[in-house]
């Protein structure tokens, strides 16, 4: 899976569970949370349906590597990559 692909798929689950927002609101540098106004509970179900989709789990020690989509996307494709 690309780096790209990733991206796609992190992108696809934020709209799915906050389908008020619009991809283009979607800054790949900001914190996810606080830019999107998505609340903690949100945020964890992104997380969750990424780990059923992508298969990688995120434990809560590392949410914050995962706090921008930059950060996510990279972090989910090192993780497939080990």
């Amino acid at each position: 899976m690309t780096t790209d692909e990733i991206k796609q798929i992190i992108i696809k689950q934020i709209l799915e569970i906050a389908p008020e927002i619009n991809e283009e609101d979607i800054d790949p540098n900001a914190h996810i949370q606080r830019s999107l106004e998505i609340d903690s509970f949100d945020f964890l179900r992104i997380l969750t349906a990424l780990n059923k989709e992508i298969g990688v789990e995120v434990p809560e020690a590392d949410y914050g590597k995962v706090d921008t989509l930059d950060h996510m996307t990279d972090y989910f494709a090192q993780r497939l990559q080990q």
